[in-house]
C-alpha cells in the first residue's frame, strides 16, 4: 500500500537509449526568429524545443493524452482531480508549495486544464535570474544588456523544469492535501453551477448516449470524488494513484519547452529531467464504434431553462473528426459559408426578419473519430416565436450548399487568407505558445508542420467537403432551445449535476417532413439566400520597409497639435508586419455625464455596430477589424489590421457614426437586448460583478447596472438619434497612428477623420477630468450589497488598500514590489491552505491616479469571516517581511524589474501601451524605465516601514475599503430547516468520512457513541473547539492513542468548519483562528493573533458617502505636451 512517504516509482525503461531527432526545421512564419527541434526520448516522450534569442520569459507545457473521457463512471471528475493533486508535492520536492513558490520567485505562474482527451500543464517565468535592467538607468531602450551564460543550476528554467518533470515521475498524492484539493475541485464546480455555458454543455452531454463517456460529468465535485466513494469503502487516495499509474505514460506525453538557451542545451536538460518519466506503452485512447449520439438522441428537440434571461438555439450534427484532413480542413469551408455575416448569408436573412442577432458555426472535436458540427444563434423575442422557421431557413441554406459542387474560388480565398495570416503571425506570450503547441503535438501532423498544420489550408478537396455536407441532414441532427419564456409547469426533467430544468421530445413529424422536403428541393429557397461575393478586403500590398534601429523608440511623436486635432504617430520599428493600429478618441462634453446619457451612448454604439455587420464582415475575414467603444468623456474608435485597405474601412465607420439613421425595428431589438443584458449581469458570478460596485464607490462619475436598468426603458429613438448628432457636433479629436505607416499616411488619416466628421472644436476647459474618491486614512469602509440570484451560494469580498498617488515614483515602486511579494502568498495561504474558495487572488490596483493593492475572494463563507482571514494574513505577512533574507528580498526586486522590462510581443501590445499613456493624459511613455529606476535602490527597511503604515490593519495611515457581495442562500437556510437530532446524525456521518480518510484501515466507528457525545454539547451553535472536544472525548473512550487523537484534532481544526454546513450547522468562526497549515499538509498551532483595528464605517448611502469626501487631483502630464511635438513648419 502506498503512503505519503512512499512515492510512485517506476523503473527506467529498457531498450535503446538514444534520443531520436524527428525534425530540425519547422515551417514557420516569415518573421519568426525562433529555432525549433522535435525529439523523442528513449521513453517515447516527445518534446518540441524552442530557442528564442529575444525572449525574457521561459516556459514549458506538458500535454498528457488522457482527460475526462477516461473517468470511471463511479468517480466522475477523476482526471480533473488528479490534475489538481499533481501540484501538491513530489518525492524530490515534497513541499506542496515548492513549485509555485519557485515560479513566483522569478515572476512566474502556472496553471493546468483538463479537456476530454488531454490534460495540459504549463508554466512561465523569467528567463534570467539576474536583472534585465540596462546598466544606465536613464536609458529608454527596451534592449537589455547581453547577459553572460549562467550555470545550469542557476537558470530559472532549469529549476522549473526540474520541479515540473517530477509531476510525471514521482508525485506524492499527499494525504494531508487530498481533502483540500478535492474541496478546491468542488469549489471550482460550484463556481460554474449558475453559468449557462457550463449548464448547457453538461445538458448536451447528459442527453447524449450513455454508452459513450462523453455523457460523463467532467468537473467532478466533493460528493462523487470523496463522500460517495468513502461510503462504498473505497480508499480514495489509492484510486487517484491507480488512475495516475494506469493512464499517465511517457508515450502519451507531449512536451514543449521555450527558452533563450540553445537547442542543444534545452535538449540536454529535457533528456536529463524527463527521461525518467515511466513509459508503459499505453495505446491512444479511442472510442471507435461507439456513437456519441444514437437514433434515440437524434431527431429530438430540447428546451432548456437558462439562469440568464437569454434566448439561444443550437443546431448540432454528429460529424466526423477531421484530424487526418489537416491539408484541406473541409469543415472550415462549410463553417465559413454557414457562419458568414455578409449579404446573402443565413444571418443577414434571419436578422432582416428580426429573428436572430448573432450566429456562429463550426466543427469541434469530441475525441479521435467523433465531432459535432454546431450552428449557434442568439434569438430575439420574435425569433423564439418562430424557432421552427429558423430551423427551416438553416436547412434551406444547407440545401443550397448541397445543390452544387463546392466552389474552388471560395477555397482559394480561404487558402490565400490563411497564408497571409500565417506568414505575418506575431509572437504570443510564452506560456500560451507552449500550452498550445504541446496540445497540437497530440495530433497526427507531420512534425515539421506543427506550427502551420492547422493554420494553412493547403488543398481543395471537394469530395471531403461534400462528405461533410452529407452529415448535415434532418436524420442526423437535433436542436436545443434555451429560454426563460416558457411557463413553470412546462419543464419535465432536471439535469443531475447542474440542476438545469429541461424538456426533451421528438421533433414534430410535420417539421421533419418539411426539412426533408427542403433538402430535396434546393431551388425552393428565399432569394435572399446566396453565396457571398468575392472579398474585396483581401490585402494586396504587403510590403514593409525595414530599417534597423539601435533601439526601438518608446515615445510617439506629436505631429499635429491644434484646437481640432492632436495626432500622435509612431512608425513601427521592431515588429515589421504590414499592419497598423489607428486609435481615434472623440472627446465631448455630453457622453456618460449621467446614467441616462451613458445608456444612450451605449445604444448609439450598438446600433452603429449593428448597421455595419454585413459590410465589415469581409474586412474581419481579411484581418482588418474595427471597434467602437465608450469611455468617460469620449467616444473611441479603433481600426486595426493590414494597412493596405485600412482607410476604406475607417472611412465607412466614420460615415456610419456621422450619418446613421436609427431604424425603429432595430432600435427596439437592440434596446430590449441591452435591458436584458443589464438584468442578466445581476446573475453573473459574484466575482464578475464586484468590480462594478468597487468602481461606483471609488470613482467620481460612475454608476451601477441598477441605474442603467432604471433609465433604459425611458430612452427613445429620438434620444439616440439626437445623441449621435450632438456628440459629433462639438468634439476634440485625438488620434494615434502606429504601425506600417509613414508620417504622410498619419496626416491623411487625421484629415479624413476631421473632414468626415466636421466637428466644432471643444474648448479644453470642457474636457472631462477623471478623479477618484479620497478615502480618509485610519478608517475601514465597507459597502454591502445582497446578490439577486436566489440560487447563488457564493459571497464575494473585494478588499482594497489605497497606497497613494501612482504618479509619485517612490510610492509606485514600493507598491509594485509589494505586489510581487504578496500575490503568491495570498493565493497559497487563503486558497490552497485555508480553502476559502476557488476564486482567490491578489494584485496591484490602479484607479486613475491612485495605486493600491486588491485581494478578491469568492467563497461560501461570509464576507466578515473572509475579512478576518485577510486581516490575519496581512498581519502575519509583516512577520514574513521581518524574517525575509536579504537574498530573497533582492530576488523579489529582480523579479519585478524583469516583469516591468518584459519585451512587447506584438504590434497590438505596443499600440495598447502608447494609447493608454495618451488617454491617461500623463504621457508617461517611459514609465517602465522610471519604475525600474525607483525599484532598484529600495531597501527592505523602506518596504517594511511602508507596509506597516499602508497595509497593516489598525494603522492610522491606512486607507482601505471593502465591497461585500452577500449571497441570499447560505448554510443558515439549511440549518433553519433541520432539527438538532438530524444535525447530530449528519455531523456524525461527516466525521465518520473524515476519520476514514485520515486513518486508512481504522476500525468502524461507533456512531451512536459519537452522537451521544454530541448530545452533551450544543453542536447547533457551531462552536468548533466545543465540537472538537466532544470528538476527542469519543476517540479517547474508543481507546485511540493520545498522540493520534492530537493529530486528528489538529487536522480537524481546519477541516471541521468546512464539514459543518453539510450537517446544517453554521461554523462559529473565532476572531483569530489558531490554525496555520504548514507546507507539507500537516497542521501546526500558533498563538492567537491580536491586533488593533481602525474605525469601521458602513456605507449605506453611496451618494451621501461620496459627497462627504473630497475628490482626488486629476492626472498631470509628466512634461509639457509641446516637448513631444514634431510639427510641420507653418506657412
Amino acid at each position: 500500500m502506498a503512503t505519503d512517504s512512499m512515492p510512485i516509482l517506476q523503473s527506467r525503461p529498457e531498450g535503446p537509449m538514444d534520443t531520436e531527432r524527428l525534425a530540425d526545421q519547422l515551417e514557420k512564419p516569415l518573421l519568426d526568429n525562433r529555432s525549433y527541434r522535435v525529439i523523442r526520448l528513449p521513453n517515447k516522450l516527445e518534446a518540441l524545443l524552442i530557442h528564442d534569442p529575444d525572449t525574457d520569459k521561459a516556459s514549458a507545457a506538458m500535454d498528457v493524452n488522457v482527460g475526462s473521457l477516461a473517468d470511471p463512471e463511479e468517480m466522475q471528475g477523476m482526471a480533473h482531480a488528479v490534475e489538481h493533486l499533481l501540484f501538491m508535492g513530489t518525492e524530490k520536492f515534497p513541499g506542496e508549495n515548492d513549485y509555485n513558490a519557485y515560479l513566483s520567485k522569478y515572476g512566474g505562474y502556472s496553471n493546468a486544464f483538463t479537456a476530454p482527451t488531454s490534460t495540459n500543464y504549463y508554466f512561465e517565468l523569467s528567463s534570467s535570474s539576474t536583472s534585465n535592467s540596462p546598466s544606465s538607468s536613464a536609458s529608454t531602450s527596451q534592449a537589455s544588456l547581453p547577459l553572460p551564460k549562467i550555470k545550469k543550476n542557476e537558470a530559472p528554467l532549469y529549476g522549473a523544469l526540474d520541479r515540473f518533470s517530477q509531476f510525471f515521475v514521482a508525485p506524492l498524492f499527499l494525504e494531508g492535501t487530498l481533502d483540500r484539493e478535492l474541496r478546491a475541485v468542488d469549489s471550482e464546480n460550484k463556481k460554474n453551477l449558475q453559468a449557462d455555458n457550463w449548464r448547457m454543455m453538461q445538458l448536451n452531454k447528459a442527453t447524449s448516449s450513455p454508452q459513450h463517456p462523453y455523457h460523463l460529468f467532467a468537473t467532478g465535485n466533493y460528493d462523487i470524488l470523496h463522500d460517495k466513494p468513502i461510503e462504498r469503502g473505497v480508499k480514495i487516495r489509492e484510486e487517484f494513484i491507480r488512475f495516475y499509474q494506469k493512464q499517465y505514460s511517457a508515450n502519451r506525453m507531449k512536451l514543449a519547452v521555450l527558452g533563450k538557451e540553445s537547442l542543444d542545451e534545452l535538449q540536454a536538460w529535457t533528456e536529463e529531467l524527463f527521461s525518467s518519466v515511466p513509459n508503459k506503452d499505453l495505446p491512444k485512447l479511442r472510442w471507435d464504434g461507439i456513437p456519441v449520439q444514437t437514433e434515440k438522441e437524434l431527431g429530438t428537440q430540447i428546451f432548456a431553462k437558462p439562469v440568464m434571461d437569454q434566448r439561444t438555439m443550437e443546431i448540432s450534427f454528429p460529424y466526423p473528426d477531421e484530424e487526418d484532413l489537416y491539408e484541406s480542413q473541409p469543415s472550415r469551408y462549410i463553417s465559413h459559408l454557414i457562419g458568414h455575416e455578409g449579404p446573402g448569408s443565413l444571418l443577414a436573412h434571419l436578422k432582416a426578419k428580426g429573428w436572430v442577432s448573432e450566429l456562429s458555426a463550426g466543427a469541434s472535436s469530441v475525441c479521435p473519430g467523433a465531432a459535432f458540427f454546431t450552428i449557434g444563434m442568439r434569438l430575439t423575442t420574435q425569433g423564439l416565436e418562430n424557432y421552427q422557421e429558423i430551423v427551416k431557413a438553416t436547412f434551406q441554406y444547407i440545401s443550397m450548399l448541397k445543390a452544387e459542387p463546392p466552389h474552388k474560388w471560395i477555397a482559394d480565398e480561404q487558402a490565400q487568407l490563411s497564408e497571409i495570416e500565417f506568414r505575418f503571425r506575431q509572437k504570443i506570450p510564452a506560456s500560451r505558445t507552449t500550452s498550445h503547441l504541446s496540445g497540437v503535438m497530440q495530433k497526427p501532423l507531420p512534425r515539421d508542420k506543427l506550427l502551420s498544420g492547422q493554420a494553412l489550408v493547403r488543398k481543395f478537396d471537394p469530395e471531403a467537403i461534400q462528405r461533410g455536407l452529407d452529415c448535415l441532414t434532418p436524420s442526423n441532427f437535433r436542436f436545443t432551445l434555451s429560454a426563460q419564456d416558457f411557463p413553470s409547469d412546462f419543464w419535465t426533467e432536471k439535469e443531475k449535476w447542474y440542476g438545469t430544468q429541461y424538456k426533451m421530445e421528438r421533433i414534430p413529424g410535420d417539421l421533419m417532413t418539411d426539412l426533408v422536403e427542403i433538402i430535396r428541393t434546393p431551388t425552393k429557397r428565399p432569394s435572399e439566400l446566396h453565396l457571398p461575393a468575392k472579398n474585396e478586403f483581401i490585402p494586396q500590398r504587403l510590403d514593409v520597409e525595414k530599417k534597423e534601429v539601435s533601439a526601438p523608440a518608446t515615445t510617439p511623436k506629436l505631429i499635429r497639435n491644434d484646437r481640432n486635432v492632436r495626432l500622435w504617430f509612431k512608425k513601427d520599428d521592431q515588429f515589421w508586419v504590414p499592419k497598423a493600429n489607428v486609435h481615434v478618441a472623440l472627446r465631448n462634453s455630453i457622453g456618460e455625464t449621467s446614467p441616462f446619457t451613458t445608456v444612450v451612448a451605449m445604444l448609439y454604439k450598438e446600433l452603429v455596430d449593428d448597421s455595419l455587420t454585413e459590410y465589415a464582415y469581409d474586412a474581419e475575414l481579411a484581418g482588418l477589424e474595427y471597434m467602437v467603444y465608450r469611455s468617460p468623456g469620449r467616444l473611441e474608435l479603433t481600426v486595426s489590421g493590414y494597412n493596405d485597405k485600412m482607410h476604406v474601412l475607417l472611412e465607412k465607420v466614420l460615415i456610419a457614426l456621422r450619418d446613421h439613421e436609427v431604424k425603429e425595428d432595430r432600435f427596439e431589438i437592440i434596446k430590449e437586448r441591452a435591458l436584458r443584458n443589464f438584468k442578466n449581469s445581476e446573475y453573473a458570478d459574484p466575482f464578475r460583478q464586484i468590480g462594478r460596485f468597487s468602481q461606483w464607490i471609488a470613482r467620481d462619475k460612475h454608476w451601477t447596472q441598477l441605474d442603467y436598468i432604471e433609465e433604459l426603458p425611458s430612452v427613445t429613438i429620438e434620444d439616440v438619434q439626437r445623441f449621435g448628432k450632438e456628440c459629433l457636433r462639438q468634439s476634440h479629436i485625438e488620434i494615434l497612428a502606429h504601425g506600417n505607416l509613414y508620417k504622410e499616411d498619419a496626416l491623411r488619416i487625421s484629415n479624413l477623420v476631421e473632414a468626415t466628421l466636421k466637428p466644432q472644436p471643444l474648448p479644453k476647459s470642457q474636457w472631462e477630468i477623471n478623479r477618484t474618491t479620497e478615502f480618509a486614512p485610519g478608517v475601514d469602509y465597507v459597502y454591502e450589497h445582497t446578490l439577486k440570484n436566489p440560487e447563488n451560494v457564493n459571497h464575494c469580498l473585494e478588499y482594497s488598500i489605497l497606497l497613494g498617488n501612482a504618479q509619485e515614483r517612490d510610492v509606485r515602486a514600493k507598491a509594485l514590489l509589494l505586489d510581487q511579494m504578496l500575490t503568491e502568498p495570498v493565493f497559497d495561504t487563503l486558497r490552497t491552505k485555508e480553502q476559502l474558495g476557488y476564486i482567490v487572488g491578489g494584485g496591484a490596483l490602479i484607479l486613475i491616479t491612485k495605486i493600491g493593492y486588491r485581494i478578491l475572494i469568492q467563497s461560501e463563507k461570509d464576507c466578515d469571516y473572509l475579512e478576518q482571514r485577510t486581516d490575519t494574513f496581512l498581519v502575519k505577512f509583516e512577520q514574513e517581511l521581518h524574517k525575509m533574507s536579504d537574498k530573497a528580498f533582492e530576488e523579489h526586486k529582480i523579479s519585478v524589474i524583469n516583469k516591468r522590462l518584459e519585451k512587447l510581443k506584438n504590434l497590438g501590445q505596443e499600440s495598447g501601451r502608447l494609447w493608454h499613456h495618451i488617454c491617461s493624459e500623463q504621457f508617461d511613455f517611459d514609465l517602465v524605465y522610471r519604475d525600474v529606476e525607483h525599484i532598484e535602490p529600495l531597501t527592505k527597511d523602506e518596504i517594511l516601514e511602508f507596509y506597516q503604515k499602508k497595509f497593516l490593519p489598525g494603522s492610522p495611515e491606512r486607507r482601505k475599503y471593502a465591497i461585500h457581495l452577500v449571497a441570499q442562500s447560505s448554510p443558515e437556510d439549511i440549518a433553519a430547516k433541520m432539527d438538532p437530532a438530524e444535525q447530530r446524525e449528519k455531523l456524525a456521518d461527516e466525521i465518520d468520512k473524515l476519520l476514514a480518510q485520515m486513518l486508512q484501515g481504522a476500525p468502524e466507528m461507533d456512531k451512536a457513541a459519537l452522537v451521544a457525545e454530541f448530545e452533551k454539547v450544543n453542536v447547533a451553535d457551531g462552536d468548533v473547539p466545543t465540537i472538537l472536544s466532544a470528538i476527542g472525548t469519543y476517540l479517547a473512550a474508543a481507546g485511540m492513542p493520545e498522540e493520534v487523537i492530537s493529530q486528528i484534532l489538529a487536522q480537524g481544526e481546519v477541516a471541521l468548519p468546512q464539514l459543518l454546513p453539510a450537517a446544517g450547522i453554521v461554523a462559529k468562526h473565532q476572531p483569530m483562528p489558531k490554525e496555520e497549515v504548514s507546507t507539507n499538509g500537516s497542521n501546526a498551532s500558533t498563538e492567537t493573533l491580536e491586533f488593533k483595528k481602525n474605525k469601521l464605517v458602513q456605507i449605506k448611502d453611496v451618494r451621501a458617502f461620496k459627497a462627504s469626501l473630497p475628490l482626488s487631483a486629476g492626472p498631470v502630464a509628466v512634461k509639457d505636451i509641446t516637448e513631444f511635438e514634431e510639427l510641420e513648419p507653418k506657412l
